[in-house]
This record gives structure tokens, sequence and C-alpha cells, in this order.
């Protein structure tokens, strides 16, 4: 599972591709029109899209001759029922040292 996960994090800690990743959560995108309303060029939009590519959170379409690129919803859900589930393991660990705590006071 980390090993899965490690690429979306990788992907997700640049402050750009995180707005370009928002920007395809509203609509689907080509690279030019990202570059209007993310402060890069278009270039570096295509060189990020490509990262986020191959972390699996957005794919290409391609509309008429242009391409266009969306949001991935599913590989994001899988990404956030994984943070789930080590929030409940540490949930789960902080209850167990709770009782052990209140165990000792009495």
């Amino acid at each position: 599972m980390n090993q899965t996960l490690v690429p979306v994090f990788a992907a997700l800690a640049d402050d750009t591709r995180w707005a370009i990743l928002a920007e395809l959560g509203r609509a689907d995108l080509s690279a030019s029109a990202l570059a209007t309303v993310v402060p890069v060029t278009r270039q570096a939009i295509a060189k990020h899209l490509n990262v986020l590519a191959e972390a699996g959170l957005v794919e290409s379409v391609r509309v008429g001759r242009e391409v266009r690129y969306r949001a991935l919803g599913s590989r994001l859900s899988q990404t956030a029922h994984a943070l789930e589930a080590i929030g409940a393991e540490w949930d789960r660990r902080l209850a167990a040292i709770a009782r052990i705590a209140e165990s000792l006071e009495t």
C-alpha cells in the first residue's frame, strides 16, 4: 500500500500540481487552458500533468483536436481511504493508551 501512496503524495506535494488538480476537479481542461489560470508556462503545465498522470491522478482525453485532462476521483478516493485507515489505527492505539492510563489511576 505504501509504495502506491508515495507517488501520489510526491505529486501532491508541489503547489503548482495541487493547483492544477484543483482546477481539473472543476472541469476538464487542456494544458493551454490551464496555463491561463495557473501562473506557469504551458510547457511547465505539461510537465506537471505528466507527473500527475504517472501518479494516477489525471488522465488525458481527446476532444476533437484538443487534448483535455481530467482528475481521477477514484485515485483520490483510494488515497483518502488509506489515510482514513491510518487515522483509525492511531485512534485505536490512543484509546488503548487512554484505557491503560485510566486503569493505573485507580
